[in-house]
């Protein structure tokens, strides 16, 4: 590689990501120029051409590149090259793989995997996206991708796949996946917990039992339909600026220097087995979002910070106060197990005519 796409590579290496040779040469191959032909949304707004001079250093950038909005509302992108690599590393692909994906997005992601050698089947509801990432594919002379139009819930009826991978936020593993995999297979989905979307490792029959493994801590925009529906015990959605009360210090710090980002989303991921109250919120009088735990009305409650000390406000202040000091006890005399040290089990829920199989009980180290 040369000029913008020089340090490429050591961008997604970074965190200390190793990237085996092949996936490297996969993502040094791949252009991923070809994938944004109409450029895409910075973080702060504003749209990058193909014309203007830092595109393609930000195309080369381990950044995710948001390619469609509606309204404010980012709704198709090209993700972090350093979190799919995670993802792609964690699926196991082998020369021959028949892999379906829930979520075309530009197509980026299918073409790293048909470089490895695997045989994709993506699928978009949004017709556009979906013809915009047959087009890139083409662009970029990828075979070995087939792009569908459909409702990702129902994958592929009558086909058989070794993975599924699934490119958006959901609630759940949709049951027709899990139908559609040969023994052996899995799905690897960022599956919605406490305001996230860690990616889980799942397997199981579509009748069940079906248990995951956490994969790594993920944010993705969330799927439409029965992948996104509501269900008995959801988590409640993050809490935006300016909803929460004004918060005073209800416990003191206990971490000396404050958790970093990594323990502190295994501190998160713990606080959502606990409890089905655990998500984001932004703290009154800043723009940081934190782990808070929310009361029934969405304004009160506790903030776990990273230096372990924890604010509360509202009608209910104490309880959340003391809930929130009990997850933080637990997790530290648990010797702060990190997110992959959990196992999860799911329950099917949802409409009847829709299922889906959830996320219901966590254990750590069975």
């Amino acid at each position: 590689m040369t000029g913008p796409r020089e340090d490429y590579l050591d961008q997604i290496r970074r965190d200390g990501l190793d990237l085996p040779p092949d996936l490297a040469r996969a993502f040094a191959s791949v252009p991923r120029e070809a994938f944004v032909p109409e450029g895409f949304q910075r973080r702060d707004g504003s749209w990058v051409r193909p014309a203007d001079p830092d595109f393609l250093g930000t195309v080369y950038s381990n950044d995710v590149l948001i390619t469609k909005v509606d309204g404010r509302v980012p709704i198709s992108s090209s993700s972090q090259p350093s979190l799919m690599a995670i993802m792609i590393l964690a699926l196991r692909v082998t020369p021959g793989l028949r892999v379906l994906e829930i979520g075309a997005g530009t197509g980026y992601n299918a073409a790293l995997l048909a470089s490895l050698g695997a045989t994709i089947t993506s699928i978009d509801v949004q017709e556009d996206v979906a013809v915009r990432a047959r087009s890139a594919l083409a662009r970029a002379g990828i075979a070995g991708v087939r792009v569908k139009h459909a409702d990702g819930y129902l994958g592929v009826p009558g086909s058989r796949f070794d993975r599924v991978i699934v490119t958006v936020g959901v609630v759940g593993v949709s049951p027709h996946w899990l139908a559609q995999l040969d023994p052996g297979g899995f799905v690897l989905a960022p599956v919605v917990h406490a305001g996230t979307d860690p990616v889980l490792r799942v397997s199981g029959s579509p009748a069940g039992p079906v248990t995951g493994t956490p994969i790594c801590a993920a944010g993705f925009m969330r799927a439409a339909g029965p992948l996104n529906a509501d269900h008995p015990g959801a988590f409640p959605p993050p809490v935006a600026a300016g909803a929460l009360t004004e918060m005073a210090v209800a416990a003191p710090a206990r971490f000396d220097p404050p958790l970093d980002e990594v323990p502190y989303r295994d501190l998160w991921y713990a606080a959502g087995t606990a409890t089905r109250r655990a998500t984001h919120a932004v703290i009154p009088g800043t723009d940081h979002s934190r782990l808070a735990l929310v009361d029934s009305a969405g304004t009160g409650g506790a903030v776990l910070l990273p230096d372990g000390s924890v604010l509360a406000g509202g009608p209910e202040a104490a309880r959340y106060a003391a809930l929130a000091v009990e997850i933080l006890d637990r997790w530290t005399a648990a010797g702060r197990p990190s997110m992959r040290a959990w196992r999860v089990m799911l329950t099917r829920t949802g409409d009847p005519s829709s299922p889906i199989w959830v996320p219901d009980a966590w254990e750590v180290g069975g």
